[in-house]
């Protein structure tokens, strides 16, 4: 199977078959897509980075039986959206979860944060976590979804690796998006995966108050 077969039985897989859906789920405009499949090309990195469960074999020989390696991802999609998730009051035991809202838009907001935890959340695979708090908006959908709950874990600035989501509190704003370099070193480009509804925005690296790393998300469940 070339790239292309690769590329295409990817955005069948994850995209419904759809180029534009496809590169929302993995955060880069329709064009984009558009071009890989005109220069039979991808950003490989960035594909097995979203497209959870991949062989990393098969994404870069075509090696192997696909629909065995789609098999496997569902699977492990299936698995991951059923994780063993518990709830617990012993502060203890597992990850402090904080009933406060990061906005998948850009909701402007007084940042008055919840002090104390609602509960603990433990989920295996996800203690890298250090606070689990709520997600409001469609501006990250599908790969978060209102309603969800998000696993973070608190970062710098400096660990930033753009293309990867994080949330972020600003002065006024709470939101979750994708970073990538603004259009000068004192700022950064928040982008939505839902391009269809949300644009990118700019804001400047010194309104950033705190800023974390999204570890993971599961639908509420309690």
């Amino acid at each position: 199977m070339n790239k292309k077969d690769r590329l295409k039985a990817l955005i069948q897989h994850y995209g419904e078959g759809k180029p534009t859906t496809f590169a929302k789920y993995i955060g880069v405009a329709p064009s984009t897509i558009s071009s890989w499949l005109a220069r039979d090309a991808m950003d490989y990195d960035l594909v097995f980075s979203k497209c959870t469960g991949v062989s990393s074999r098969w994404l870069l020989t075509g090696e192997g039986d696909i629909e065995e390696n789609f098999a496997n991802c569902k699977i492990n999609q299936e698995e991951n959206s059923k994780k063993d998730a518990e709830i617990s009051y012993d502060p203890s035991v597992g990850t402090p979860y904080y009933d406060v809202d990061f906005f998948g838009g850009f909701s402007e907001i007084f940042n008055d944060q919840t002090r104390l935890p609602a509960c603990n959340i433990v989920v295996p695979g996800l203690e890298r976590a250090t606070v689990w708090c709520n997600v409001t908006g469609h501006s990250m959908e599908p790969r978060i979804n209102h309603g969800d709950i998000i696993a973070l874990r608190e970062c710098t600035i400096q660990d930033i690796q753009y293309g990867e989501t994080y949330a972020v509190v600003l002065d006024t704003i709470r939101t979750i998006k994708i970073l990538r370099r603004g259009s000068s070193p004192s700022t950064l480009l928040y982008v939505p995966v839902n391009k269809s509804e949300y644009d990118d925005q700019e804001f400047d690296i010194s309104r950033i108050i705190k800023i974390f790393e999204v570890v993971g998300s599961i639908s509420k469940f309690f």
